[in-house]
């Protein structure tokens, strides 16, 4: 089978910072804290724990000890918190979700309402409203009754959220008539051109995979997108979870992965792809 792989793929900056802090502090230390998953592929954490990274959901769970931060970042109570046990911390929190922290305590101090258009239930859009004092996270055009109108509001975005979505939410929010908009493009530029990449290729083949985990945000995205496209896009963590039947018929498939996602998982599906001859059941 011919094989495509997006030009854009797999890890990011951010990611691989955390994971190389992760390998460094684990390598002169017995045991490290990871608080929440340090990032969304079960294959890394499992590896990283069997070096000795124990991932925890609470400061609580902490006695004493190294602290990683994820590259999703942490709130303001979780850091006082680590600091109150004396804790030593290790910060992988990626430079972009830092950014938006320090922009949603900016417009805070400058009078505005912050919105944050992004899943409220993830971590990295977490640890933002934990660093803002008025802030709202918009997840649909249902939540746009939370906003009041008439009043200075600033509105950022989840850093993986695609610019079609983030345009469609702020036209919406332009419709409530607030006297004062201030709009900071908080996308990340590398997700979107991991979007753009893998909405190219989706095209142009006949069947699409997206490798990464499930519970892994921007590849949820990039599965979604390829979907709008293509109809024969699959979402897998990996070869294993391939079921061999989608490619009867298929002559050329194309493969993305998430920011989260290994290169030796990409590497693996690819040349099994490649190697794929129609007979296996």
């Amino acid at each position: 089978m011919k094989v495509l792989v997006a030009e854009k793929c797999g890890f990011c900056l951010g990611v691989k910072n955390a994971i190389n802090m992760a390998k460094k502090t684990l390598a002169d230390r017995d045991v490290v804290y990871s608080l929440g998953s340090i990032i969304h592929n079960q294959d890394v954490v499992n590896e990283l724990a069997s070096d000795g990274l124990e991932t925890v959901e609470s400061v609580d769970q902490i006695e004493s000890g190294t602290v990683l931060i994820r590259s999703h970042g942490a709130t303001k109570d979780q850091l006082e918190a680590i600091k109150e046990k004396e804790l030593e911390i290790v910060d992988a929190t990626c430079v972009l979700v830092k950014r938006l922290q320090k922009i949603s305590q900016s417009l805070n101090q400058d009078g505005y309402k912050v919105a944050m258009i992004g899943d409220e239930n993830h971590p990295e859009v977490q640890a933002i409203v934990g660093f803002s004092d008025d802030i709202v996270v918009i997840g649909s055009s249902d939540d746009l009754e939370k906003l009041s109108s008439h009043e200075k509001l600033g509105i950022i975005c989840q850093t993986t959220q695609t610019p079609e979505y983030f345009g469609e939410m702020l036209a919406n929010i332009v419709k409530k008539g607030f006297s004062e908009l201030k709009v900071i493009n908080t996308l990340c530029k590398e997700a979107i051109k991991r979007q753009e990449s893998a909405v190219k290729l989706c095209r142009q083949v006949d069947i699409m995979f997206v490798l990464g985990g499930l519970h892994s945000a921007n590849t949820r995205k990039l599965a979604e997108l390829c979907k709008k496209y293509n109809n024969q896009t699959f979402h897998l963590q990996n070869w294993d979870e391939l079921d061999k039947t989608v490619l009867s018929g298929k002559g050329i498939a194309g493969v993305t992965a998430g920011a989260s996602t290994p290169d030796r998982v990409i590497s693996e599906f690819v040349e099994n792809l490649k190697a794929y001859k129609g007979s296996e059941k």
